[in-house]
């Protein structure tokens, strides 16, 4: 089991963007079209989150010519260029499927207007390689501090004469 848990965390992204459903949000998606690969936008409303881990997902929707459109998006998806949040919006449930319902302008949730739109990023790997670098770092101290208090004596005796 220790195996296949140091194998999903080498697939892991570094950073993930801060989500929450019903914030409006830009997907930019690399698409293989034979040997050319493009970056597509796709804008819409985060209408649920799922999973954890590797296999953590979101679901965005929007309405495109008169049809819904909903794409799921892995979050560590290599394919997933980058997640811009345009919108924070006020959601008071997990799933918004009730949104599938509705067209028009009904069909967004209302917007958080106190809310500032920042791009957060969640930090995943930088915790395992902190606590490597703490390591590295306590063996180092003692021989700074030493030098530091050398340097701290030849001040006050120089102060003193």
């Amino acid at each position: 089991m220790d195996i296949i848990k140091s194998i999903e965390h080498e697939q892991l992204k570094n950073k993930i963007p801060d989500l929450h459903v019903g914030d409006t949000v830009k997907v930019h998606q690399r698409i293989k079209e034979g040997n050319r690969e493009r970056i597509q936008v796709f804008e819409g409303i985060i209408i649920k989150k799922q999973g954890g881990g590797v296999n953590a997902t979101f679901t965005v929707r929007r309405v495109a010519y008169g049809v819904g459109v909903e794409k799921t998006f892995l979050v560590h998806s290599p394919m997933v260029e980058k997640v811009e949040v345009v919108r924070v919006g006020k959601a008071r449930r997990a799933k918004l499927y009730y949104l599938r319902d509705r067209v028009g302008k009904a069909a967004k949730t209302k917007e958080n207007l106190g809310a500032r739109i920042e791009d957060k990023e969640i930090s995943i790997k930088e915790d395992v390689e902190d606590v490597v670098e703490e390591a590295a770092v306590t063996t180092e101290e003692p021989v700074v501090q030493e030098t530091m208090d050398t340097v701290k004596e030849e001040n006050v005796d120089t102060v003193k004469e």
